[in-house]
């Protein structure tokens, strides 16, 4: 039985391609892709087509949508966490966060996660598949129809390491900076990886425009490997090096992530050791105030230790900033209300 054709995750060409091979014009490809950026639910909606060429589609293609199952809203910021459903019954998570620069959705790559690291929900229960190019850019669209705003940037830091699933995600970030579709710029699209230096050296030479944020959380191998299983892979200095060559070939400033885990990466000297590994690389720190998780043993840094840890990196010439904190009363760390429902659904 041949495969069905997910019309999200095409670009104009393939739907192009796909329109000639069914006997229809060429421009008809366009048109399947406007009505797809528009977040139409199904085939039979795309009303500027021919009836005959729509059943032919059906026949081949399908609209992969999901299903919001859950929404929580912070009373404190209005920070959006979505539940969705997948075709296949799969759960994923995306969040929706406000600014007064526009509307912010942070998606997931894959269902659940294999990377292990220490304090992260969404790897507790391991991986069960990649999503596609079409399920991430779902998530965009269907939380764009909800709130009936646009979504003008995009942050790859939900559940799923995205270079583990790096085609889709590559495929995705194209999907969405098309004109004629979403148009959402590439530099307002912002990727988070924990470091797979291979797939981070293959996407350096794509060049994109995209803002790279390197999960670090510690400034030394001894620290990292306790909470980052990658770490005995690719280490540190393997790591940086990678990012050094991404930034000279990008020319794009790099974000290291560091959530600051109280009495374990907090302390002055793992600063000063920060400060002193990253003073060659053209970049930022951005400091995360820790949210925890309950199956996990690590507890946040206090926002005075934050402070003092951001003084040390800006005296040693690294400039940092504390990421404001959104949804703290709604789970809204990365696999956390995931969780929770699978629990009650398996009760």
């Amino acid at each position: 039985m041949k495969k069905m054709i997910d019309l999200r995750s095409c670009s104009i060409e393939e739907l192009e391609d796909l329109s000639v091979q069914m006997g229809e014009k060429k421009f008809r490809g366009r048109q399947i892709f406007n009505w797809i950026n528009k977040g139409i639910d199904n085939i039979d909606e795309m009303a500027n087509l021919p009836k005959t060429f729509k059943n032919k589609l059906k026949m081949v293609s399908y609209v992969n949508n999901m299903d919001i199952l859950k929404v929580l809203e912070s009373k404190v910021d209005g920070t959006r966490k979505y539940l969705l459903l997948l075709k296949d019954g799969n759960i994923i998570e995306s969040v929706l966060m406000r600014y007064k620069h526009g509307n912010t959705i942070c998606v997931s790559t894959q269902v659940g996660c294999k990377m292990g690291c220490g304090f992260c929900a969404s790897t507790i229960d391991g991986i069960i598949r990649n999503l596609n190019s079409g399920e991430i850019t779902g998530q965009v669209l269907s939380i764009q129809k909800d709130i009936g705003q646009r979504i003008s940037n995009v942050v790859l830091m939900g559940s799923g390491e995205p270079l583990d699933n790096y085609e889709e995600v590559l495929k995705f970030m194209k999907l969405i900076n098309d004109p004629l579709g979403l148009n959402v710029s590439m530099r307002n699209i912002t990727l988070s990886t924990c470091g797979i230096v291979p797939k981070l050296l293959e996407l350096a030479e794509e060049k994109l425009q995209i803002t790279l944020a390197i999960s670090l959380h510690a400034p030394n191998d001894e620290l990292r490997n306790k909470i980052m299983p990658i770490n005995k892979k690719y280490n540190i200095e393997e790591l940086l090096n990678s990012c050094k060559k991404y930034s000279k070939k990008t020319n794009r400033r790099i974000t290291f992530e560091y959530s600051l885990i109280k009495g374990f990466n907090d302390k002055e000297d793992c600063a000063i050791e920060l400060a002193r590994r990253l003073k060659d690389i053209l970049c930022h720190v951005n400091l995360i105030p820790l949210n925890e998780v309950k199956e996990k043993q690590f507890k946040g840094s206090t926002r005075e230790r934050a402070y003092e840890f951001q003084k040390i990196l800006r005296k040693n010439g690294i400039e940092a900033t504390i990421r404001r904190e959104l949804g703290s009363d709604i789970d809204a760390a990365c696999g956390q209300l995931r969780k929770r429902y699978m629990e009650n659904e398996n009760k």
